[in-house]
């Protein structure tokens, strides 16, 4: 099999070449079809997270086809096709687990970065952990994305509330695409915030139905009841603090930001809220999923041989795409 290897933070990744491994108990062997790029992965190589496992094989979104099962393995068959998130295990038994809030498990596994991820033409993972895909889109890259740009933007949203029907979104990358579209189709408004001057992502914004998009240096014509911010960037925080309403709420999306100025308390009183939202759930998964065989979600992708991921990374981390970046073996 091939595999793109992390050896170092800061390094390129490397090609390098495995046998093929055959799964453990409770564990599946896929065939890679597609491996979206996220931020959380630029944030590893970046050096950006600590990491616990090197070398290790980055990618979290990622769609195959199940060739082998370990024993044990139940739930899927040869030949499914599967998606696995990021959350590739959780302990079961601690207490956020045993209160649905598995995303908060104190002993979690990741994929991508506690264990081998997607940047390969084969990869295990945990069956209970793996995604079934019975949707009618058949195009691996466009379901990619949805494995945690979709899954964490919904997550996102849920923060967000369900009154919040004027909707912000700072960072208009591969999360909020998906997001645009989620809510808009919930009956919301979109209000987009860009890098400043921006006019080609505010124009692509507009383009799925954003009522309003403008730079991050703007106020949208009329005060918001809610903002998700999905870019990196903790200036972003009090920015989205002065557009939305009294009682409103900004939920921050990103596993990883620059850190918080400081600001004026006047932008935090009146009961507006600042909250973050970590990882995902199997259920938030479930539910996701359900939503967009309702309500079908155009993806953007561009598409890279996997040999091209450091091209991948460098185009994310310049802002040179518009939606996703996903790899294909």
């Amino acid at each position: 099999m091939r595999a793109m290897m992390l050896s170092a933070p800061l390094l390129p990744l490397e090609m390098e070449w495995r046998n093929i491994p055959e799964p453990g108990p409770g564990e599946l062997r896929l065939r890679v079809l597609a491996c979206a790029v996220c931020r959380t992965d630029l944030h590893i190589v970046d050096g950006e997270l600590p990491l616990p496992v090197l070398p290790i094989v980055p990618g979290h979104e990622i769609v195959g086809v199940v060739e082998a099962i370990g024993s044990g393995g139940t739930g899927h068959r040869l030949g499914d096709r599967v998606g696995v998130p990021w959350l590739g295990h959780s302990c079961g038994c601690c207490a956020y687990c045993t209160s649905g809030h598995e995303n908060l498990c104190d002993a979690p596994r990741f994929t991508g970065y506690h264990r081998d991820g997607g940047f390969a033409s084969h990869v295990i993972a945990e069956a209970a952990f793996c995604l079934p895909l019975d949707m009618p889109e058949a195009d691996a890259v466009r379901i990619a994305p949805l494995l945690c740009a979709g899954l964490i933007g919904w997550h996102s949203l849920k923060a967000a509330g369900e009154d919040a029907r004027r909707l912000g979104i700072f960072g208009f990358g591969a999360a909020a695409h998906l997001v645009t579209q989620a809510a808009i189709a919930q009956g919301r408004e979109v209000f987009a915030f860009t890098r400043p001057a921006d006019r080609t992502t505010q124009a692509f914004a507009r383009s799925l139905g954003a009522a309003w998009a403008g730079g991050s240096n703007e106020r949208p014509p009329q005060p918001l009841d809610a903002a998700i911010i999905f870019a990196p960037a903790g200036e972003l925080v009090p920015a989205a603090l002065r557009v939305v309403r009294k009682g409103g709420r900004v939920v921050c999306g990103g596993i990883q930001m620059s850190n918080i100025p400081a600001f004026p308390y006047r932008l935090l009183w009146e009961e507006r809220g600042l909250v973050s939202v970590a990882n995902l759930t199997r259920a938030d998964a479930k539910e996701f999923l359900d939503f967009v065989r309702e309500h079908p979600l155009q993806v953007h992708a561009k598409t890279y041989p996997l040999a091209q991921a450091n091209e991948a990374l460098a185009d994310l981390r310049a802002g040179r795409i518009e939606g996703a970046a996903v790899l294909v073996p």
